[in-house]
């Protein structure tokens, strides 16, 4: 019987769902185990890392 998602196993399955290729068997353990409210927090982390990532890019490449 799989235990408790630990933050590395939540981070994962949410890069993994960002990139469209969670298998089914993380996403029946993500949603019989896992803590919503740690999913939700990691991927509105990511989001905004990269979408800040991007903007420094953009700045980066474009001239002032």
């Amino acid at each position: 019987m799989a235990s408790k998602p630990n933050f590395f196993s939540v981070l994962v399955s949410v890069i993994a769902a960002l990139f469209g290729v969670q298998s089914e068997q993380n996403r029946q353990r993500d949603f019989s185990k896992g803590n919503p409210k740690a999913y939700i927090a990691v991927g509105i982390v990511l989001i905004v890392l990269f979408v800040l990532s991007l903007v420094l890019i953009v700045q980066a490449v474009l001239p002032n």
